[in-house]
């Protein structure tokens, strides 16, 4: 075997570590939690059929991969709760290591090539990255709000947290950020969100 299809398949290999790590978030209608890999997936299907919703002409395919490798990160530096601010303090040096470790498995033109996406997401500056990001949070509200905001009571999350999160949505998708709105303000009410 060369040396590049073996450097290939160890990262394959590796990637499925992310199926390993656990999020916060429940599946929907009070199932169990999810792992990286799943939620991966989840967004990158609602990334494909949301797509006309998005702010701005987007390379769908481009937008798909940046989901499928947000989170590979994780596999080191585990899942950083969006509502944990001592834990946030020290994601992007626990990602940035995890990244160079993962991604070095591979051969050096798709190590550059899926590094190089991987930093476009996490900038948010591209319609794509941006797009992604609203994919990133409106899918977990999705499944929060099919749980009767489980996941938000349990943590004692607030309204006010969860619009912070959401601040950026709107730059990808200002329909899905309607969307979102009503699922926030319906929580409010229904007593799921302080």
């Amino acid at each position: 075997m060369d040396k590049r299809l073996k450097e290939q398949l160890s990262f394959a290999l590796e990637i499925d570590k992310e199926k390993n790590i656990l999020r916060q978030t429940h599946l929907s209608c009070n199932g169990r939690r999810e792992n990286d890999a799943e939620h991966a997936w989840h967004m990158a299907i609602m990334a494909y059929i949301f797509r006309e919703y998005s702010n701005e002409k987007i390379d769908i395919g481009k937008v798909m991969l940046m989901c499928l490798i947000h989170d590979i990160v994780e596999i080191d530096a585990g899942d950083t709760y969006a509502y944990d601010k001592e834990s946030l303090k020290t994601q992007k040096a626990r990602e940035d290591a995890a990244k160079e470790r993962i991604f070095s498995l591979l051969p050096e033109d798709q190590k550059a090539e899926l590094g190089a996406l991987f930093d476009e997401f996490e900038e948010n500056e591209t319609a794509e990255a941006k797009f992604a990001h609203t994919m990133d949070n409106l899918q977990p509200i999705i499944l929060n709000n099919s749980n009767g905001g489980a996941d938000w009571i349990a943590h004692g999350v607030s309204a006010k947290d969860v619009y912070g999160r959401q601040s950026k949505s709107r730059e990808g998708s200002e329909k899905l950020f309607e969307v979102i709105d009503g699922i926030i303000k319906d929580n409010i009410k229904k007593g799921s969100l302080k």
